[in-house]
């Protein structure tokens, strides 16, 4: 690289300390005209500099303008940059600047016909100046891909739920200019395709999970509707894959004109069932209370009969949502004391809503020694826990707030101690609720036999509020208590039989939880879990049979080995070939007790149960287990992944059906 040469024409005896920095510069820097060592400056008239190593002289020449100013020239666009005044020496910060962020036009205007990259060369100077690797330890110079900008960016409009316009606004684009000037608009319509793309992507990754899986899928619907009477038909995806790892993807929205049509509700389905090929794969299939009814409960059952083999007679078909069973419980117990609410209510907003308010109210708490752990806030109305968090902060101040009307006489809202005691009395039940909700929206989401202790510990603290001597908490608590009864008959089947899978538990908890709840009744339920459990396995075990035959290898006299030992495996084989006798194995089964077929089931029941530790992993059992369980792996697997809510984690307290959904989740949730 050819740079133009200054000569400087003095002496070495009469040249000025900028003069002889200048040729100091040009000797070291420049590639060319370094004079020989007979004309270097000796060390009493030049002092000596450390031999430089900046990029920047690649695209920069020096020249003398004055006898004490020295300027750095661009050698693309000539534009003239400070370099050495007087004594000063400006650097080389600016000049790289001016060619890194692409300020220098020239070099602007040949990367975008251009565009630099790694592998087009060395040092071209229409690309940006490289990075030396000293530089930066760990730093490694990575080019330019507008690929993978576009793809980036596409993520961040689903996952943040910006517009797909964002890409058209001047601001984002003077941003992204600045942040890398090689990156070329991108249209509304690219983006678009982009994101659509990335979803198509997603949708092959997960039905390829799916279709790999031995198991089969739950199904949760859940509706939303929009101002416009439309609905939205929500249906997710639960189930557990080959590593034993829980999933619950969104896996179809479909718009239906009638919310309220039994058949709309089916054709749903049907379209689920098609694009995700599960006919013959549903486990099973929960809705949320809120819009089902027996009508459409009957109408889901017989079509997913005709499209699925009936698991129980369609008995863990649920329409009982736990986290809307929940919000519905905080909502009446919210409802029983509005009046009370609302003063707590106002009285929060009278302190938060002026700073003068608020400084009164700090002063006084100061002066009563007030101790608190929790801000005052206003509540979202709706979403039950903010009124919560409201009300016990209120809770803590309520000294403060008794005693505020004499210190700030503009305060009129007073509640007395007894309605302060009441609101307490609220929180503490509240909090059950709470407690009990926060299962829900934990992240990794809980298998499904965590719900049995949690729904029946809640139980229990209600059922002994509810014989309170206390009339208001008996009042308050009562109904409660009677609507949380409705769901946990009609779900305990689901719950038992799922807790009976966690090798910590299994029947034993059964039966000391239904003793302890219900009593007289508790053999008969008891029994009735028992039954469901072996009747589930002996339909899993006759699915294991119609197996297709496992073939033989070459050379080998055995046949490989499956989840069935070899005998059932060449019983399958004959019973495949249609000799008229399929029902008799299973008959043989249930009457002489086939030991492969109560070994499995009955053998997990009688051994010991494992410690009980809060760190357990059942999942990580399960598969460490499911040699010597193949069968009864199976089943655990589907049965773990039972869902007990309808809803997703960031909709578990709302007190409102839900408004337009938030398609972003339809497109991130397919890799969740």
């Amino acid at each position: 690289m050819k740079f133009e040469t200054v000569d400087l024409g003095l002496q070495k005896a009469s040249r000025s300390p900028v003069e002889m920095i200048g040729a100091a510069v040009l000797e070291i820097d420049t590639p060319i005209n370094t004079p020989d060592n007979n004309d270097q400056p000796d060390s009493e008239t030049q002092p000596k500099r450390k031999r430089k190593k900046s990029i920047v002289w690649e695209y920069f020449a020096v020249k003398t303008v004055a006898p004490d100013c020295i300027r750095a020239y661009c050698n693309q666009c000539g534009k003239s940059f400070a370099y050495i005044t007087g004594s000063k020496l400006s650097g080389t910060s600016h000049l790289k600047r001016h060619i890194s962020l692409g300020i220098c036009p020239a070099s602007r205007q040949k990367n975008q016909e251009t565009p630099y990259s790694k592998s087009c060369g060395s040092g071209d100077a229409s690309g940006p100046p490289k990075r030396r690797h000293t530089a930066t330890p760990g730093f490694v110079n990575i080019s330019f891909d507008q690929d993978s900008c576009n793809h980036e960016i596409a993520g961040m409009i689903i996952r943040h739920e910006y517009p797909l316009h964002i890409v058209e606004h001047r601001g984002f684009n003077e941003f992204v200019q600045t942040l890398q000037p090689q990156f070329s608009t991108v249209s509304f319509d690219t983006i678009e395709a982009n994101c659509y793309a990335m979803y198509l992507r997603e949708k092959e990754n997960l039905l390829n999970l799916i279709s790999g899986m031995p198991g089969r899928v739950c199904l949760t619907l859940d509706l939303w509707t929009s101002n416009q009477t439309l609905g939205y038909v929500f249906l997710r995806g639960h189930f557990i894959d080959n590593d034993w790892n829980l999933h619950r993807p969104i896996l179809n929205v479909v718009m239906v004109p009638s919310p309220d049509s039994d058949d709309s509700i089916n054709q749903s389905i049907l379209a689920c069932l098609s694009d995700w090929h599960l006919e013959g794969r549903v486990f099973t299939l929960a809705l949320d209370q809120s819009f089902s009814n027996d009508s459409l409960m009957r109408s889901v059952r017989h079509f997913l009969a005709i499209k699925n083999p009936d698991v129980l007679k369609g008995q863990l078909i649920s329409a009982n949502c736990y986290a809307r069973v929940l919000s519905c419980l905080a909502q009446d117990a919210l409802c029983a004391m509005r009046e009370t609410i609302e003063r707590v209510r106002e009285s929060v907003k009278y302190v938060k809503t002026s700073e003068s308010h608020e400084e009164r109210f700090i002063e006084l708490k100061q002066q009563l020694q007030v101790p608190s752990t929790k801000d005052l806030l206003i509540d979202n109305q709706t979403k039950w826990n903010t009124t919560y968090y409201m009300l016990l902060a209120a809770c803590e101040l309520k000294e403060v707030f008794t005693c505020l009307d004499t210190y700030d006489p503009e305060y009129r809202i007073n509640l007395s101690m007894g309605e302060w005691k009441q609101v307490e009395n609220l929180c503490t039940y509240l909090k059950y609720l709470y407690d009990a909700a926060n299962t829900v929206t934990a992240q990794p989401y809980p298998t499904a036999n965590t719900f049995f202790f949690e729904v029946s510990k809640l139980l229990v603290e209600l059922t002994h509020a509810a014989n309170s001597e206390d009339p208001f908490i008996n009042n308050l608590i009562k109904p409660l208590k009677e609507k949380l009864d409705k769901y946990w008959r009609e779900s305990c089947l689901i719950l038992a039989v799922a807790v009976v899978m966690d090798p910590r538990f299994k029947m034993k908890v059964v039966e000391f939880t239904f003793n302890k709840i219900f009593s007289e009744d508790a053999e008969l339920l008891i029994r009735d879990v028992d039954d469901g459990l072996h009747r589930l396995f002996l339909e899993y075990f006759a699915q294991m049979l119609y197996l297709p035959a496992p073939s033989v290898d070459e050379g080998d006299d055995g046949i490989t080995r499956t989840d069935m030992s070899q005998e059932g495996s060449l019983e399958a084989s004959f019973l495949a070939a249609g000799d008229g006798l399929s029902d008799f194995e299973i008959y043989i089964s249930e009457t002489n007790g086939n030991q492969q077929f109560k070994s499995e089931l009955d053998q997990y029941l009688e051994e010991s149960l494992l410690p009980r530790v809060s760190e357990f992993d059942i999942l990580s059992w399960w598969s460490l287990n499911r040699l010597k369980y193949p069968t009864l792996s199976r089943m655990a697997s589907d049965i773990l992944s039972l869902p007990v809510s309808t809803l997703s984690a960031d909709s578990v307290f709302h007190t409102e059906f839900r408004k337009n959904g938030q398609l972003q989740e339809f497109f991130t949730s397919c890799n969740t």
